[in-house]
């Protein structure tokens, strides 16, 4: 990774505002905790951080072929919404890898919170997974990349653990050529966006990582009514979002937020899905 990367990773994810206290604060509104014990089907209106929401996950898990008998690893996993998933509707069993501390243990509380048996966190890093070779049928990923500067490394690394025949699917944000050297240089000082890839240069590198059936979407159009809808919503906040993060970093939030958007309407930036097979 590039120097200071992990470092702004973990800075980027200790201020998110999708957390597990977010996720248990959303369930303990009254009226909104189930009657009974909570399932993973109670956490998936608030654990999903990614774009699509739960058909988003569906997607990638048509692409990959996951089913009932499949072993999936989930790359990048956050606090394991799509695991706990694919785990509880389509039987997988799945791995949840998640570098930042915080979030792999939310992740691992989340699940014992609604006996998601079928989910295993693991704490590790994407670039050396800690797996050995043709271990999963599947790997999947969403919107996670794009803090991994050595690109090339986590994709050899993904064909290296999964199985001949063996399927990655994953989604991420791409740059257009529009997008300007001082614009990456604040998306990666926000958001800890780095190496953004174009839709070519993805499915070159997944080439090049031995993969082949390569395959890439644009999802940008998609993207594009979600990002002003996130947007909308977070400033609606309010008063309550000056509350819940001070009111310099929730302006500061904003601006960063309003030039990210502005970013993706203009077409400068984007959203791509990528499937290929071992």
């Amino acid at each position: 990774m590039l120097q200071g990367t992990p470092a702004r990773v973990r800075e980027f994810y200790d201020h998110h505002p999708i957390s597990e206290a977010r996720v248990l604060a959303a369930l303990a509104r009254p009226g909104l905790g189930p009657p009974g014990p909570l399932t993973a089907d109670d956490l998936f209106e608030f654990d999903q951080d990614h774009y699509g929401g739960l058909a988003a996950v569906d997607i990638l898990a048509r692409r990959a072929g996951v089913g009932a008998t499949s072993r999936v690893l989930d790359v990048c996993a956050g606090l394991g919404g799509p695991a706990r998933f694919l785990a509880s509707r389509r039987g997988s069993t799945v791995v949840a890898l998640e570098l930042h501390a915080g979030r792999a243990g939310g992740a691992a509380r989340l699940n014992r919170l609604v006996h998601a048996t079928g989910v295993a966190v693991v704490r590790g890093d994407a670039t050396a997974l800690p797996f050995a070779r043709g271990t999963f049928d599947a790997c999947l990923s969403q919107e996670a990349l794009l803090h991994i500067a050595d690109k090339p490394v986590v994709l050899s690394e993904c064909h290296r653990v999964l199985a001949p025949g063996g399927r990655i699917a994953f989604s991420d944000w791409i740059a257009y050529p529009s997008l300007g050297g001082r614009e990456r240089e604040r998306l990666r000082e926000w958001m800890a966006a780095t190496t953004l890839q174009t839709l070519d240069s993805y499915c070159a590198l997944l080439g090049r990582a031995g993969f082949a059936a390569i395959e890439a979407e644009d999802l940008s159009a998609e993207w594009r009514p979600i990002v002003r809808t996130r947007l909308e919503l977070n400033r609606a906040l309010g008063t309550d979002g000056v509350a819940r993060f001070g009111e310099q970093r929730y302006l500061e939030y904003d601006q960063l937020h309003t030039f990210f958007v502005r970013l993706v309407e203009d077409g400068k930036l984007g959203g791509g899905r990528f499937t290929a097979t071992r």
